[in-house]
């Protein structure tokens, strides 16, 4: 990517960038940037000829590299996990202190604090730094650090990233203990927060006990009384300091509220999740609250990304949330003209002309996130979410404990999603218990995908597209803007830099797993993925996996197939042996519900025949039409109703029947009130009557 504001690049992602100055190879040749003039790029090569070309063109290009900066595409973690805890912990305790020696910060630019005396780049040169750094390793136990040592490992990080930082031969026992030592000293530390402090020998103690706890006594010995207090100096808050006061809720004193302030979109990105105030028909065909994961772009207020998931959203949905907010999103079938960005408010021409996955776009802002704003949960600070916001140059900021007005604009956006949006669907839950109807359960008719689709379009039509009390200009206070008109009054003075994501990137952000390759193929959960990929891997160990087993990618959204790291390093797809049988992407929850309701087989193959089968008839039983309580493969007709009947003479239900699933479900079997004449049970089908079935003909 390029930028031609003053020379410096504005794309996130950093292997992507290209400075003017800057050396590419295109066409097999080397050239120089020498300008950049809207979409085109000025080369000269070494015998002084120039060349302009489209920088689209230009990174199109297959030979196209930038000299001395990493290639391009997403960093296989699923390597990184392979890696011993122990080695994780040292690279990850390696990359704190190197982006401490050059930012002066340990959470690297942005991260907010101030710099301590050593490391303040404005007062110390490198040399010092590096020095300063080196001392205080060896002081804290470290085994031979010097100053070659640390200018070593930066060199290592600057090549090879995280990576690099993984050391080619197991790391000394010593260095093990410090490490335990660090961690239990950063617990006592945490247990003291928000309580009355005591002395440095009481922290002393709590960490010693915390070392037995955890390692068993005697295992691990608590420094010597000097090293001890020279740790907490490093580790602890200036203000956790122990003789300080306590920093409590209540000793805190309330500070002025500021509002958070963002000029150009993609500068702050606010994610959360919350449980949607609607319920949906579940997988298995019983009613269920999903859950909203969303994106929000403080600048702009627009909603560049949102998730809805039946169970809670995992690792890999936040990790995908960032590639679906970088890219455009397009218009789905049915949707009406003016939905598309050809008919919004922006410099359509100029844009299409920088990006061409814009002509099929939605009407919605394409932001690529500089720094994104997270709360302290499960899934944002999981390896895989925090992998991903590394390789696309993604600044990640927690906020602060007990300060909700941190994220105070993606909260107030799921208030106004309730209200504007959930209280009109079918199904609408309310906002506490007293607000919910009588049987909200027996009104959701609609599954998480088709709220998913309902969702994107709400989005498209009305949020993108209503006034904003947020978006308002100081010399028009009385105007509000909606958040595509701000996004296009911004992109005359940010302008727009596309960012090109390849289907192997997205592969990459799919949490990782590792099996073996057998005669029958991957075995994972009772499914069998096979492939003629896989024939001259079958049991042979891999050769860099851990344990000799293969690196796996799996979507946990959808199990019909995975993709295996072969040795060319590509990601291959091998389908499920039974894939044909099912029509629609399972996940691993249905999955497990349906091996629960047919139970045990004495036949692996039948076994997992029968779970193909049945996985299809539920989904598709599960399907209801939007607005009724019929099911889809029911409202087809009386042959599809007959294809799936049994005979009214049979008592006790076949084992392996969709009777048999219904004894597991009851629930999803409607029942007729008293007073009521008998009908047919929801989903359940008629005896096939031939001549009845003529009359229709």
């Amino acid at each position: 990517m390029v930028s031609a504001r003053g020379g410096r690049p504005v794309a996130a992602a950093r292997h992507r960038q290209v400075q003017l100055g800057a050396y590419v190879t295109f066409e097999g040749r080397a050239w120089q940037v020498a300008a950049v003039a809207g979409a085109s790029v000025r080369l000269v090569d070494e015998g002084g000829q120039t060349a302009s070309v489209l920088a689209s063109f230009l990174f199109a290009d297959p030979a196209f590299a930038v000299v001395d900066s990493p290639a391009p595409g997403v960093v296989p973690w699923g390597l990184m996990e392979a890696v011993p805890a122990r080695e994780r912990e040292r690279a990850l305790a390696w990359q704190r202190h190197i982006r401490e020696i050059e930012t002066g910060l340990p959470g690297g630019p942005g991260s907010g604090g101030m710099p301590r005396p050593a490391y303040d780049p404005e007062q110390r040169s490198m040399a010092e730094r590096e020095q300063a750094k080196a001392d205080e390793l060896a002081q804290l136990g470290w085994p031979q650090v010097s100053r070659a040592t640390v200018r070593r490992m930066r060199a290592r990080y600057h090549a090879g990233g995280l990576m690099g930082l993984i050391p080619r031969r197991q790391a000394r026992a010593t260095g093990r203990a410090d490490e335990r030592v660090v961690a239990a000293v950063l617990e006592a530390l945490r247990r003291q927060r928000g309580r009355s402090k005591g002395t440095l020998k009481g922290l002393r103690q709590l960490a010693g006990q915390i070392l037995a706890d955890t390692h068993g006594p005697g295992v691990v010995k608590v420094p010597p009384p000097s090293t001890f207090n020279r740790l907490v100096r490093v580790l602890a808050d200036p203000l956790e300091h122990p003789g300080r006061p306590a920093r409590t809720a209540t000793a805190t004193p309330v500070r002025p509220f500021t509002p958070t302030v963002a000029l150009r979109p993609g500068e702050l990105v606010q994610v959360d999740t919350t449980r949607l105030d609607v319920m949906a028909v579940g997988e298995d065909g019983h009613p269920v609250r999903p859950e909203l994961t969303i994106a929000l772009d403080v600048a702009t207020r627009s909603v560049v990304a949102a998730v809805l998931r039946e169970e809670s959203t995992k690792a890999v949905d936040a990790a995908l949330l960032l590639a679906e907010m970088a890219v455009p999103h397009p218009a789905r079938p049915g949707w009406p003209a003016h939905l598309r960005l050809a008919h919004a408010a922006v410099p359509y021409d100029r844009l299409l002309a920088l990006d061409a996955r814009l002509e099929q776009a939605a009407a919605r802002p394409v932001v690529v996130p500089e720094t994104i704003i997270i709360d302290r949960g499960r899934v944002f600070v999981s390896a895989a979410f925090l992998a991903a916001c590394e390789t696309l140059g993604v600044g990640v900021q927690p906020a602060p404990p007990r300060s909700p007005a941190a994220k105070g604009a993606v909260e107030r956006t799921f208030g106004s999603i309730n209200s504007l949006f959930a209280q009109h669907v079918a199904g609408y839950t309310g906002s506490h218990v007293l607000e919910r109807g009588i049987a909200v359960e027996d009104e959701a008719h609609f599954t998480v995908a088709q709220l998913q689709e309902l969702l994107d379009e709400w989005v498209t039509a009305c949020w993108q597209h209503r006034p904003h009390d947020g978006l308002r200009h100081p010399v028009l206070p009385k105007k509000a803007l909606a958040p595509n008109e701000m996004w296009s009054a911004l992109l005359g003075t940010c302008g727009y830099v596309p960012l090109p994501l390849a289907g192997a990137d997205y592969l990459e952000l799919l949490p990782v797993r590792f099996h073996p390759v057998t005669g029958r193929g991957i075995r994972i959960n009772y499914r069998t993925y096979d492939h003629a990929v896989l024939n001259e891997h079958r049991g042979r160990p891999c050769p860099t996996g851990p344990g000799g087993k293969w690196e796996v990618h799996l979507n946990p959204h959808d199990v019909r197939q995975v993709y295996i790291r072969l040795p060319d390093g590509r990601l291959h797809e091998i389908p499920w042996i039974h894939r044909d049988h099912v029509h629609a992407p399972m996940s691993e929850t249905i999955w497990r519900r349906i091996r629960a309701a047919l139970g045990r087989r004495a036949g692996r193959e039948e076994h997992e025949a029968d779970l193909a089968e049945a996985a299809d008839q539920v989904l598709r039983r599960a399907r209801t039409l939007p607005g009724t309580g019929v099911p889809a493969a029911a409202a087809a007709g009386p042959a599809a109703a007959a294809s799936t009947a049994q005979t009214a003479d049979d008592d006790t239900p076949a084992e392996g029947s969709l009777d048999a699933l219904e004894a597991h479900f009851p629930d999803a079997v409607g029942h007729p009130d008293d007073g009521e004449e008998p009908s047919p049970p929801v989903g359940r089908s008629a005896l096939y009557d031939a001549f009845e079935e003529a009359e229709h003909w």
